[in-house]
């Protein structure tokens, strides 16, 4: 996540809480809050007064430990008001969010945070990555995503998702789900999609994969719970069993994974079918171009995809991998070195990195 205040998730290092202090770095204000030993005030990380002391510093989470620590609020970056602020701002995305299909205003929302229009838009941007506009259209998108899910039609889900009209819905559609609404809705209509399962050093494993390459490899408690999830996530596919031993390309390649993650093989190379938003892609395909044994933090990913804000959106687009391990988003950390989340347990994700460490050690 790095030096961006939707990194939430993770604690920064004192290192960088020192350079954001050092460089007045308004991105880390509300993620952490020093103090200064010598005057016995606490301040937000931009905070103009003149620096302190690496050695005189003290890091807090919040204002409250702050002031439990018996340190006093900074009377010129005023860090108190910023925690309400966030408060507000954090209560404003909840009544945008169950109040989505209304038709709500920069005016009537800034009004109700009791902010200034353009210091509610900046700080609203600062705070969640998205301007309030864009954080409605993504609540609207949700909803019209569960309702083709559910198997509405495309007129009913837009409207009944707030859109208003055809032409929003998919120009949105088009950036976000890397689809037409009528593709998504499909869940893969008329596609054969092949499946095998094999028990693995980390447990029952499913690929599967469509003429285009493999949509599909997760791990799980037993294959007919992987089998569920398959048909969930491609409801329309037809789905056929690939018998183990026959030799053909599905097999060969489940065969290939297992061996890697049992340290008798190199990792396969095999191709993908990617599905997901344009988003989702953008960041599967960067980490397709990490090596071996590299990682990252969340932030270091959102800024090397050209999106510096969009920290938890690069977070759940990992969550949201279906391709684990051929697509490595277990080389995707928190900020603090620590492992984060990962989709099938963090038990896999230290294995995978151990794994991957002793291969780049041996090279």
């Amino acid at each position: 996540m790095t030096s961006n205040r939707n990194e939430r998730m993770t604690v920064p290092s004192i290192d960088q809480m020192r350079g954001a202090i050092a460089a007045r770095d308004g991105s880390y204000d509300g993620v952490f809050y020093y103090g200064v030993v010598t005057t016995g005030v606490y301040c937000r990380p931009s905070c103009a007064a003149r620096p302190a002391r690496p050695e005189n510093l003290r890091f807090f989470p919040d204002p409250a430990s702050a002031e439990g620590a018996g340190f006093r609020a900074c009377k010129r970056c005023k860090p108190g008001e910023l925690d309400r602020e966030r408060l507000v701002l954090i209560e404003t995305a909840g009544y945008i969010a169950t109040h989505a299909d209304e038709r709500l205003t920069l005016d009537a929302l800034s009004k109700r945070a009791g902010l200034s229009s353009s210091r509610f838009q900046k700080a609203f941007k600062n705070l969640l990555g998205v301007s309030p506009k864009a954080f409605q259209d993504a609540v609207r998108l949700d909803r019209f995503k569960d309702s083709l899910k559910a198997g509405k039609d495309v007129t009913s889900a837009i409207f009944e998702a707030g859109f208003g009209s055809a032409s929003r819905v998919y120009g949105e559609a088009a950036r976000t789900m890397g689809m037409t609404p009528a593709a998504y809705r499909s869940g893969g209509k008329g596609e054969e999609i092949h499946y095998a399962c094999r028990t693995t050093s980390l447990g029952p494993l499913m690929m599967a994969a469509t003429g285009r390459g493999v949509c599909f490899a997760q791990f799980g408690d037993s294959e007919r719970a992987l089998l569920d999830q398959l048909r969930d996530e491609f409801r329309q596919a037809k789905l056929v069993a690939s018998p183990a031993g026959e030799g053909d390309l599905l097999d060969e390649w489940i065969t290939a994974l297992d061996r890697y993650l049992s340290k008798d093989a190199p990792r396969p190379d095999v191709p993908l079918d990617l599905r997901g938003t344009a988003f989702q892609l953008k960041v599967w395909r960067f980490l397709l171009g990490l090596g071996e044994g590299d990682v990252v933090s969340y932030g270091e990913l959102a800024n090397e995809i050209g999106k510096p804000a969009a920290v938890r959106a690069a977070a759940s687009a990992c969550g949201a991998n279906r391709v684990g391990v051929l697509v490595p988003c277990h080389r995707v950390l928190r900020g603090d070195g620590s492992l984060g989340g990962y989709r099938w347990g963090l038990d896999r994700k230290r294995t995978l990195l151990d794994l991957e460490r002793a291969n780049r050690s041996q090279d």
